[in-house]
């Protein structure tokens, strides 16, 4: 036989590194924690806030959802609240929508410069 048998000698030296292992495990590691700062810690803080905002709303408040329609809370309930849209000769149009579709709280007086 030209070529003799060969033995890798080297993997018992590496199966006694204590910090192979772990060095191995170290780009995952520091790739979650740059998900995490650059991801899903931004992402968690603009969730409270808007559950914060949801929390705080009032009659009278001016709002726009997350369709697009405009309009001024009539009604807060647990879940829901009611939206004024529109005004008609026969009385305002009143839309129920729930509060989490509700996206930005406008300032008071925006919806009659529009």
């Amino acid at each position: 036989m030209l070529i003799s048998n060969a033995y890798a000698q080297a993997a018992g030296a590496a199966a006694q590194d204590p910090t192979g292992g772990l060095m191995g495990l170290m780009p995952i590691i520091l790739m979650f924690i740059v998900l995490w700062f650059l991801m899903i810690r931004p992402q968690m803080k603009k969730a409270k806030e808007h559950q914060k905002m949801v929390g705080e709303l009032q009659k009278g408040d001016e709002v726009v959802t997350q369709g697009g329609m405009a309009g001024k809370i009539v009604k807060v309930g647990e879940n829901y609240i009611t939206l004024e849209i529109s005004e008609r000769k026969d009385g305002p149009i009143e839309i129920l929508i729930q509060k989490q579709a509700v996206t930005a709280l406008l300032p008071k007086g925006t919806l009659k410069n529009l």
